[in-house]
């Protein structure tokens, strides 16, 4: 059985047994650009996705530099 990785409308699935960090990387995904849920509980990198597993994965945003004022007004 094997592990579904779900993101907005995207859907991946990857094997048993592996990190949360390296799941991500065999998509194509960087680890640090998404955060990773399973049943509303965040998951660390390195927690082992089991089988049947149903993770949602939540883009991470961030901002913030010089002209970040600008761009709102």
């Amino acid at each position: 059985m094997s592990v579904r990785l779900s993101l907005r409308d995207q859907h991946y699935e990857v094997r048993a047994g592996m990190t949360v960090r390296d799941a991500l990387r065999q998509v194509g995904l960087q680890p640090e650009a998404v955060l990773a849920t399973r049943q509303g509980e965040l998951l660390t990198d390195d927690e082992i996705l089991r089988e049947g597993d149903e993770i949602r994965l939540v883009a991470v945003i961030s901002g913030g530099g010089p002209d970040a004022r600008r761009a709102v007004r």
